[in-house]
């Protein structure tokens, strides 16, 4: 195929965007900006009894959430409009191509009412059962179908395949498949209602609207030789079919909605930043060159080729979304780190305490928005702890050496006037430096006195130059008592 590349995400507005459209909206975008082509959005919303309401905002929403703009579209007309298809159905279009296929015996009328078509026998195809048309309405005279069009008997204009013969059709992954007509059916192009189906508008619109690359999932492969049959019957160029592997999950099951991780809404409302799930979604099937996984937008455009899409299934693994997210998070600039971070520092904030220090400590820790509650608790509140925390084998420490240490250290930090995490730091290494011992001896009882946590976003004087002198003594004071009764 020659000439300027030309892709298309084509959503139906049925609900979020479940990961899966995401990564073929994302790989047709990149696919065309990497060829310096043009990436459209068109909505298919022929199939009225699946529409859900609003649905069509969360496509825009989503797109531009995720960086990816199109160059035409709804509100970006680039000659091919309309871009949504209850729209396009109005100029005729549909129904004109239906018609043309009619004429060239590549299609008829089918008049047969529901009770006749449950009375079909059923085929199974590919392990599923389906009920087969039987051509009955291809035999009827063109008097009898032109009375009955006159006389307004419902119908539906179906797709007329050959039962002898096989259909060839290729795709960049999988190469040349051939299917055997046989196991085609006769599907319907415009529904009794007058909208075409899907499958058929799908195709209409691509060729009308100069569609170079379909890139799709490879549920649909069972799909693209009546795709083909109705590129022949046209007598048109088909376009380059990439379809994509199945995105599993850890289990190596289906990706499923009730996962809680399979739309791109729900993945940012648990904290994840929009960079970072297009990151790793377009590492569900695509592997870049370099040995490397973080890759901005423009890096995409840059890198993607899309003969290095594996045919194998993508595993959708959480760990690894949450550890990529973590690397956005560390190398995002602090102020609008902080802004994202305010809402789970409210409650810190609210007693007074410098958010931003606390922002600062816990920003190269997390690995999502939503971790930093578990970091900073608290600060909050001095949560219950067990006396066995002082226990560590390195530091050497006991409650026994914790209570001695705490003990002698109280005095001394009920003296110091300035609480900024260097002065507090240098007198507590005067201290250290006087008892003849590790860092750690003196560190680790404070820390654990003032956090009750073993693992904390800083260390020991951090932790009190933001609690302060009052509420760091506070704590202290009440860790010698409580150890006091634990040992005595």
């Amino acid at each position: 195929m020659t000439g300027k590349v030309r892709t298309r995400y084509a959503p139906s507005p049925t609900g979020k965007m479940h990961v899966g459209n995401l990564r073929s909206a994302l790989y047709e975008f990149l696919i065309a900006k990497h060829a310096g082509g043009d990436f459209m959005l068109r909505i298919e919303d022929t199939d009225q009894e699946r529409f859900v309401e609003g649905a069509t905002d969360i496509i825009y929403r989503t797109l531009e959430q995720a960086g990816i703009t199109h160059d035409e579209g709804p509100g970006k007309d680039g000659g091919f409009g309309p871009y949504i298809q209850s729209e396009r159905m109005k100029t005729g279009i549909y129904m004109e191509h239906a018609k043309a296929l009619v004429e060239k015996g590549e299609a008829y009328y089918c008049f047969c009412d529901k009770a006749r078509l449950d009375s079909l026998k059923t085929e199974v195809v590919e392990g599923k059962e389906v009920m087969m048309y039987d051509k009955h309405c291809l035999s009827l005279p063109k008097e009898e179908v032109e009375a009955k069009l006159a006389s307004g008997v419902p119908y539906v204009i179906r797709q007329n395949i050959p039962k002898e013969g096989t259909t060839t059709f290729h795709d960049e992954l999988y190469g040349d498949i051939t299917v055997e007509n046989a196991e085609l059916d006769d599907m319907i192009l415009i529904k009794s209602d007058g909208y075409p189906t899907y499958n058929f508008a799908n195709v209409v619109d691509d060729h009308t609207m100069h569609i170079t690359h379909v890139v799709r999932g490879n549920e649909y492969l069972s799909s693209a030789p009546k795709y083909q049959r109705l590129y022949d019957a046209f007598g048109w160029e088909s376009p380059v079919y990439i379809h994509l592997p199945l995105i599993t999950d850890e289990n190596h099951k289906k990706l499923s909605k009730r996962s809680g991780h399979a739309s791109f809404e729900e993945l940012l409302e648990q904290g994840f930043l929009p960079e970072a799930v297009v990151n790793f979604i377009a590492l569900l099937g695509w592997s870049p060159e370099e040995n490397r996984e973080i890759f901005s937008l423009a890096d995409l455009i840059h890198e993607f080729d899309y003969h290095r899409i594996s045919k194998s299934p993508a595993v959708f693994d959480m760990v690894k979304l949450k550890w990529m997210n973590g690397e956005y998070l560390k190398a995002m600039e602090f102020e609008p780190f902080y802004e994202m971070a305010k809402p789970y520092l409210k409650a810190c904030i609210e007693k007074g305490y410098d958010g931003k220090k606390i922002a600062a400590m816990v920003k190269t820790r997390i690995e999502v928005l939503p971790d930093i509650a578990g970091h900073i608790d608290f600060f909050e509140e001095m949560p219950e702890y067990d006396c066995s925390m002082y226990s560590h084998k390195k530091m050497k420490s006991t409650p026994e050496t914790s209570l001695e240490v705490l003990k002698e250290i109280l005095p001394v930090l009920e003296a110091q006037e300035d609480y900024s995490n260097d002065a507090l730091y240098a007198e507590l290494s005067q201290y250290v430096a006087r008892k003849g011992c590790k860092n750690g001896v003196v560190m680790w009882p404070i820390r654990t006195a003032v956090s009750g946590k073993q693992m904390t976003p800083g260390g020991a004087t951090e932790l009190m130059e933001i609690l302060g002198k009052e509420e760091s003594l506070i704590r202290i004071r009440a860790a010698v008592a409580k150890l006091e009764a634990e040992v005595s």
